[in-house]
């Protein structure tokens, strides 16, 4: 399948918000899932959907959380789900599909980020590889019988900037054999949500089923937990006062901003037809090369490698024991 990973002629750009994408469109019947939303951009990607006419399911780890954050919004639902636990993504997809209703749009935006130590989930594999990939891996193979009703769906995975940091090690994608590295690790988890965008829609787009993946931009969230503040002065994302910087290519977006691009990938006839493809600033991000080391824009080779993305297919049907077309 043909990929035009060049930009297109666009109004929007980096500072463009989730409301101005979607400012006069009509999502009324429209259906989404939105992982990771209740807080940060996904959040504010459940909460611009719904405002649009879109009913939005919330799967959630935290109920509670949920809640209280979903609370103020009309037309978002709420259930339980946890991407760590296999079980648990199987009793949601279940739950979904009983209800007869077609999926439009599924984003990925749930994610964990640089946890200092090794951790696993509920099936003994690395943690920010298994939430931020295989669990949401599973997820679309379980509802891809919804996704191939809607007659024309949309999966939105958000990718990130640092898929630069590292390549899948398909040999040792677990750290079972080599010291873990907090950053490595998710640039590999990154690297990982771009590839799979490209192998669904390789396997989807006869199915109406098109994919994107995408850089949110630098957005200051609950996910940058575990992130001390001298690590965040360092990449540019605060002062030494703790204030937030908006300024420079590092410089952080507010939320709104920061979930425009995914409101673009789900919703926006610019690209209807296309996928496949690695997107930012609400645009298509250009191709680099694998020699550019600065912090920039653009997608590198070894996310959006067709071969790759066939590889880490196989091997994530593998660890889920999950198959899409089923």
């Amino acid at each position: 399948m043909a990929r035009m990973q060049t930009q297109l002629p666009s109004d929007f750009g980096p500072m463009t918000t989730a409301d101005e994408i979607i400012a006069g469109r009509d999502l009324s019947g429209k259906v989404a899932i939105v992982t990771g939303g209740y807080s940060g951009i996904g959040l504010e990607t459940s909460r611009v959907l719904a405002a649009a006419g879109a009913t939005v399911v919330v799967p959630a780890r935290t109920p509670d959380k949920a809640k209280t954050a979903l609370a103020p919004f009309a037309g978002i639902e709420q259930a339980a789900m946890d991407l760590a636990d296999p079980v648990s993504i199987d009793r949601f997809a279940a739950e979904f599909l009983a209800s007869k209703r077609p999926l439009h749009m599924l984003i990925n935006s749930a994610a964990i980020m640089a946890p200092p130590e090794l951790e696993r989930d509920a099936r003994g594999y690395e943690s920010q590889f298994a939430i931020n990939h295989l669990g949401h891996f599973q997820l679309a193979a379980r509802l891809w019988p919804a996704l191939a009703d809607a007659g024309g769906a949309r999966v939105v995975s958000v990718s990130s900037r640092g898929h630069r940091r590292g390549k899948v090690d398909f040999e040792d994608p677990h750290y079972e054999r080599r010291p873990y590295d907090k950053w490595d690790s998710y640039g590999q988890s990154k690297t990982a949500n771009a590839l799979f965008a490209l192998g669904l829609d390789e396997r989807g787009g006869s199915y109406g089923i098109r994919a994107f993946s995408l850089h949110p931009g630098s957005v200051l969230t609950d996910i940058a937990r575990y992130l001390s503040h001298e690590e965040l002065m360092a990449m540019g994302i605060v002062d030494a006062e703790g204030r937030v910087r908006r300024e420079g290519v590092a410089g952080s977006k507010t939320v709104t901003q920061g979930a425009a691009t995914s409101v673009w990938c789900a919703t926006s006839p610019e690209i209807e037809g296309l996928g496949g493809l690695y997107c930012e600033d609400c645009n298509i991000a250009e191709a680099v090369s694998d020699d550019v080391t600065y912090l920039g824009p653009g997608v590198r080779p070894w996310a959006m490698d067709q071969d790759l993305a066939d590889r880490l297919w196989e091997l994530s049907e593998r660890m889920t024991g999950a198959a899409c077309f089923a």
